[in-house]
């Protein structure tokens, strides 16, 4: 197994400053941030950081591209069927399974209960989800025809109508239409 990161030895403070350092120069100036460690009481190389910013610059544009996919598909698709929800769950679980494999951990130490619980817990929510959805659409569907019946029986009956001007008509098939 390699040897751990000394980047990844660090206080999380610190490295968080680091993470939107690394960010703000653009991935860039390496050695400005290695003598800004050093400054802080930390000895990281100029070549370690590189080693990091380079990886952290790559999961930053993974993290682009994930974003921009899904907008690509909210915009593409309606969500009557749950579509968006089902291809974001796709591409959730396809660049969680590209950040396990691109881990490198010792196996002994993944907590593989706590992963698959996770894994099954979104399976829970989809599930809730597309069941929520349903309902509502019911749901709408009920309201439009209780107002639309409403509608309807403002205009009132035939014999109404048929007392009616062309233009108190009109007015009443606009009200119809929620004009």
């Amino acid at each position: 197994m390699p040897r751990r990161s000394a980047v990844d030895t660090l206080p999380k403070e610190v490295k968080e400053w680091l993470d939107r350092a690394l960010a703000a120069n653009g991935f860039a100036d390496y050695q400005l941030l290695s003598d800004e460690l050093r400054g802080r009481g930390y000895e990281i190389s100029k070549s370690a950081v590189h080693r990091y910013g380079q990886k952290f610059e790559e999961r930053l544009a993974s993290l682009k591209l994930v974003t921009e996919q899904s907008r690509a598909i909210v915009e593409a698709n309606p969500d009557d069927d749950n579509a968006i929800n089902d291809a974001l769950m796709r591409l959730t679980q396809e660049k969680l399974f590209a950040l396990l494999m691109d881990m490198e951990v010792d196996p002994a130490k993944v907590n593989m209960t706590g992963i698959t619980r996770s894994i099954a817990e979104l399976g829970r929510a989809t599930v809730s989800q597309k069941k929520w959805m349903a309902e509502a659409k019911v749901k709408a569907q009920i309201e439009a025809r209780e107002e639309m019946a409403k509608r309807v029986a403002d205009l009132g009956t035939a014999a109404d109508l048929k007392s009616l001007s062309d233009e108190e008509l009109d007015q009443r098939i606009a009200a119809l239409a929620g004009e």
